[in-house]
């Protein structure tokens, strides 16, 4: 008998140490291996994040955050700006702006608490965009945030901040771009063309001439330095990463990342663009635009509260509250996450307009977050009036309304989102009973205790308008069906 049993148990064990091998089988740098990734389910669940744009184009606050490319484009409004501001492209380089980042009021536990307020589950800062200055503390560039400009650690600052307060911290690199950004200012009598500031301005290639070995290496080095560094959990690319001669160095990334993601037991995601990972390697991110319909893999929509910069200029109009609300919930039901960025000024404050706009989020998600946090999307997304937008770059023109509704699901509930506040009749059609989508037991309105008043029809839900409701923007039921 006791033969038998050590038998079992030495089975059993062996049974457990295979599961074990397969569940860390460590990726390698080929699509068939990486395409064993999974997304992990803290980025299904955490359906919004935040997004930062912040760095020495704040200083110039001028045009938006590609001041720094466009004032030495000959021409533009921000060369001709840069001039009559700040004097010739020659004297006064873009590179005289970083003593002027001083970021003296940044303030990273103030600035987590008011993500956390806002109801994001997830921080992503930008760690280095286009115009090659770190935010962080680097060995491999002395233009860096720690070395210069505010002498601090500031992706470091944020790492520890966000998770000390319990989110999940990521960041993005924008350096595939660095490779052509300051290029306009090899054309005329400008500091890029200075030997002194070659390895902070360089290379300035031209778009269509391709990145070498070294400058592709160096990309992979820094973004390598940045995971052992500050080990987020999401790294988001821009969209340049999709040139096909970056190809093996993705694919060494992937592989690098994703195996960290083992060592720490914690599930990672890359956020790309377009096509620059295959589909089922990443999570796919839509700039400033969203799915059209449900999209079977999870993906993610990256917007700003600005309207024409990410980075702070004096000049930006912003979105309000009621914008975003409708939008994340547009988006959560076609199974989809929304990144929402802030573009704090150079001194570390974040303006007026965005804090607003992330206090009004915050309070609708501390109402209704149970039909957005974990849920999943349901056989369809909603119906309604008006036309969603669909893909990269389209904002939604056409406001929202109460007849527009969308759905989510979890644990067996459906949650009916309407984009408004139902003044009159809210009719349903895909809750009929013809639909055959199930009988209606029961209709709670969230955050609030008054009873809700419904019927199901052979060819329509209807809702009757409350006299009240418990928050702005939009309204939240959770339904459960007859079993």
């Amino acid at each position: 008998m006791r033969a038998t049993k050590t038998i079992v148990t030495l089975c059993f064990a062996l049974f457990l140490f295979r599961v074990s091998a397969q569940a860390q089988e460590k990726y390698q740098a080929n699509w068939e291996s990486l395409s064993k990734y999974k997304i992990p389910d803290w980025f299904r669940d955490a359906k919004f994040g935040i997004f930062i744009h912040w760095g020495v184009y704040s200083v110039p606050a001028y045009g938006s955050e590609w001041y720094p490319r466009l004032m030495y484009q000959q021409g533009s409004p921000e060369y001709k700006h840069h001039i009559e501001t700040y004097g010739p492209q020659n004297k006064f380089g873009y590179k005289d702006f970083i003593p002027m980042f001083k970021a003296e009021k940044f303030d990273p536990a103030a600035w987590v608490a008011l993500f956390k307020k806002a109801g994001a589950k997830y921080v992503v800062p930008v760690a280095e965009h286009h115009d090659g200055f770190a935010m962080y503390k680097t060995s491999l560039s002395k233009w860096n945030a720690f070395d210069m400009g505010p002498h601090r650690d500031v992706i470091g600052e944020l790492a520890a901040e966000v998770k000390k307060q319990g989110l999940i911290f990521g960041l993005s690199s924008h350096r595939i771009e660095h490779w052509w950004f300051f290029n306009g200012g090899r054309h005329f009598d400008s500091d890029v063309l200075d030997p002194e500031y070659f390895n902070y301005y360089g290379p300035a290639h031209e778009e269509n001439e391709t990145m070498s070995p070294e400058y592709m290496n160096d990309w992979l080095m820094r973004d390598m330095e940045l995971v052992n560094n500050y080990q987020p959990q999401l790294v988001w690319f821009d969209w340049w990463i999709e040139q096909p001669a970056l190809a093996a160095y993705k694919k060494s990334f992937a592989q690098f990342y994703y195996n960290k993601g083992l060592d720490w037991n914690k599930g990672v995601v890359i956020n790309y663009k377009n096509n620059a990972y295959p589909e089922n390697v990443a999570v796919l991110d839509i700039e400033r635009g969203k799915q059209g319909d449900v999209r079977v893999l999870p993906w993610q929509t990256d917007d700003a509260i600005g309207n024409q910069s990410w980075g702070y200029t004096t000049t930006n109009t912003f979105k309000d509250a009621r914008y975003v609300v409708t939008n994340l919930v547009d988006i959560v039901s076609k199974n989809g996450n929304l990144l929402l960025n802030i573009g704090p000024k150079s001194d570390g404050t974040i303006t007026d307009q965005e804090t607003q706009v992330l206090l009004g989020t915050g309070k609708w998600l501390d109402v209704n977050g149970e039909a957005i946090y974990g849920t999943r999307p349901w056989k369809i997304y909603g119906e309604g009036p008006t036309k969603s937008a669909s893909g990269s770059f389209a904002d939604q023109k056409e406001p929202f309304t109460w007849r527009d509704v969308r759905f989510t699901t979890k644990g067996g509930v459906l949650y009916v989102t309407a984009l408004g506040l139902p003044d009159a009749l809210l009719t349903i059609k895909a809750l009929s009973v013809k639909s055959g989508n199930g009988k209606i037991a029961e209709m709670k309105m969230l955050g609030g205790d008054q009873k809700v008043v419904w019927k199901q029809k052979d060819d329509e839900l209807v809702i009757e308008p409350a006299k009240n409701y418990p928050s702005e923007y939009a309204v939240s039921y959770a339904v459960t069906f007859a079993h």
